[in-house]
């Protein structure tokens, strides 16, 4: 069976306030490199992915071009998008150019991958599992089962109920869809008022009635969010580059 396009989209338009740095967390070099870059590496190295929509802070998008996309090679780079406020309005900027023919070999019949540039560490093991099950269940995320014991707490801050800890996953990035099932559901949530979404999956749950299954990304694919991550960071690239040596 023939492989199906996949583009990406790949957000960079965070603030990353809680880094507390003054260069935005993406840009944050990381062994000598911008964070963004050891992202879209992995999607310009894929087999699995076709083509790449980056989207960017407002403002950003001749530096992005010139110091990102034009130094580096990235080019999959099909297309640089200013994002929106909130990451869900930076994902509709993202797939309106897909929907307005930007993409044409991917709406809307391929499928499209969402995923997080402060996730450095995705890698083809991680892409090629997200193909397999987008291929057989239309729409699903990376995530991993939980470490650690999860409570939800009530109103007053009290534990009500510990779910099952083989139930509780971590959900990570990339998202991927059906091109059309995932513009669709963005499409009817940009017209809801009072809009509160955290992830690409919810969008799907709360406006269609396709399940989304969960696929095992990587205990190493982590968002860069915090200085205490950069830290991490830095000792999975080492681990990466002398694996790569060996």
């Amino acid at each position: 069976m023939k492989k199906k396009h996949c583009t990406a989209i790949v957000l960079s338009a965070g603030q990353g306030k809680r880094m507390g740095a003054s260069v935005q967390k993406q840009y944050i070099e990381l062994k000598g490199n911008p964070l963004i870059c050891y992202t879209l590496a992995a999607f310009q190295e894929s087999q699995v992915i076709d083509d790449i929509i980056l989207v960017v802070g407002e403002g950003q998008e001749d530096y992005v071009y010139d110091q990102i996309v034009q130094k580096y090679h990235f080019y999959k780079v099909r297309a640089i998008v200013r994002g929106g406020e909130e990451r869900y309005a930076s994902v509709w900027q993202g797939l309106k150019i897909i929907k307005n023919g930007a993409v044409p070999e991917v709406y809307p019949d391929g499928y499209i991958f969402i995923h997080d540039g402060a996730r450095p560490f995705v890698d083809e093991g991680i892409l090629e599992r997200a193909y397999e099950t987008v291929d057989q269940y239309r729409a699903c995320v990376a995530g991993m089962p939980s470490k650690d014991t999860v409570k939800l707490a009530d109103e007053n801050g009290f534990a009500r109920v510990t779910p099952a800890r083989r139930d509780v996953w971590t959900i990570q990035t990339p998202q991927v869809f059906e091109s059309k099932l995932i513009i669709d559901a963005y499409d009817a949530l940009m017209k809801q008022e009072n809009v509160q979404v955290t992830d690409d999956a919810m969008v799907v749950e709360q406006t269609s009635n396709v399940p989304v299954k969960l696929f095992e990304g990587s205990y190493e694919n982590i968002k860069i969010t915090t200085p205490e991550d950069l830290e991490i960071a830095e000792v999975f690239l080492k681990r990466r580059f002398e694996t790569a040596l060996n």
